[in-house]
């Protein structure tokens, strides 16, 4: 497929809303009594290893991928990275780099080899995403830590494909200010925007393409999936508001991709191809989806759905919100058959079958 365009797939924080967190605080108190009235001493946690940016790039960059999408829209792609999980090629990285994409592809950092990429599921509210490469065998894989442990002002490293470009991975380094951060973030491939929650937030000039790349810790584990970057530059090209960067936490983050490897998809959980209605739908009034458009050469059109139609039920499952028939259409996979409930503008009522189509990552 011929492009026109190419971005780095990255979110851009819209609005922040930031939940300050005190951090961990370890307590040695030898003064504290035990139940039979001795003193028990709480020994501390030993600090965060010292981040070495040189080490710890050294280390995680062999374990990434840069990642090259192709969508149908205007004919443009967009651009991130990945995390090599399995030697055997399963990539962690952020939903919206391979959202819409109608095909992926995949260049390893260690070896340069190239490879074609399906995607294995994802959860788009969380903003993670796994994909499986065809044919990779023996990849670096990335060692991956726990978030549990992090702490405030910890020193920490983001690295990833900076621009987009296809090249070598950019590392840059700051502290972690927020470990539960709430954002709006905007995609830059396709300007939608989603909320976002319990994010690290780092002190760090993250930029677009690294989306999908590497938070690491001064072991060189990984510690969190890169997602967002805030701060602006003036006109002096120097910042005229703070530079951020988000992560989603690495244990909410493998959560995910232990729920995708199950197979068995959940309301934010998609598993396998994703199924596709064709329709553009909103809230009714007062319950149901309404069909704000159905596209031509679509399954619902193709099925009798009208634009004005509102969808109640989906085999027997009621529907109240446009929210409550994409979760509904979300657990399916394309050629499964749904009976539809719906209710036409002037009232009349009637159940029609329709065929799930296949769709992009949504």
């Amino acid at each position: 497929m011929q492009r026109i365009g190419r971005v780095a797939a990255t979110l851009v924080v819209a609005l922040l809303v930031l939940y300050a967190l005190l951090g961990y605080r370890d307590v040695l108190n030898p003064e504290s009594a035990g139940p039979a009235g001795e003193f028990v001493a709480v020994a501390e946690k030993p600090p965060p290893v010292a981040l070495d940016p040189l080490y710890v790039a050294h280390q995680v960059r062999p374990a990434l991928v840069n990642i090259d999408v192709g969508t149908s829209a205007f004919g443009s792609g967009a651009a991130g990275s990945g995390i090599v999980l399995t030697a055997d090629g399963q990539i962690l990285t952020s939903h919206h780099v391979i959202k819409g994409a109608e095909r992926v592809q995949v260049t390893d950092i260690a070896t340069e080899l190239n490879y074609e990429a399906t995607v294995l599921g994802y959860d788009s509210t969380a903003d993670i995403a796994l994909l499986s490469l065809a044919g990779a065998a023996e990849l670096p894989t990335a060692r991956i830590g726990t978030s549990a442990e992090l702490r405030m002002r910890q020193e920490v490293l983001a690295i990833g494909d900076a621009g987009g470009d296809g090249g070598a991975p950019t590392a840059v380094a700051g502290p972690i200010t927020d470990l539960d951060a709430s954002i709006v973030a905007m995609n830059s491939a396709d300007l939608t925007r989603k909320s976002l929650r319990g994010m690290v937030e780092v002190a760090a000039p993250v930029v677009g393409g690294q989306s999908g790349g590497a938070l690491a810790d001064g072991t060189g584990a990984v510690v969190g999936v890169i997602t967002a970057a805030s701060g602006e530059r003036g006109s002096d090209d120097r910042r005229a508001t703070p530079a951020n960067g988000y992560a989603v936490p690495i244990d909410k983050a493998m959560r995910i991709v232990d729920q995708i490897r199950s197979g068995v998809p959940t309301d934010t959980v998609h598993v396998g191809p994703t199924a596709s209605l064709g329709v553009q739908i909103v809230d009714a009034k007062p319950s149901g989806a309404q069909v704000s458009w159905a596209f031509y050469g679509q399954p619902a059109r193709a099925a009798g759905i009208v634009d004005g139609d509102v969808i109640t039920a989906v085999d027997g499952e009621s529907i109240t919100t446009a929210q409550s028939l994409s979760a509904a259409v979300h657990r399916r996979s394309p050629g499964d058959v749904v009976l539809l409930d719906i209710t036409a503008p002037d009232g009349a009522t009637r159940t029609i079958k329709v065929v799930l189509a296949r769709g992009t990552p949504n």
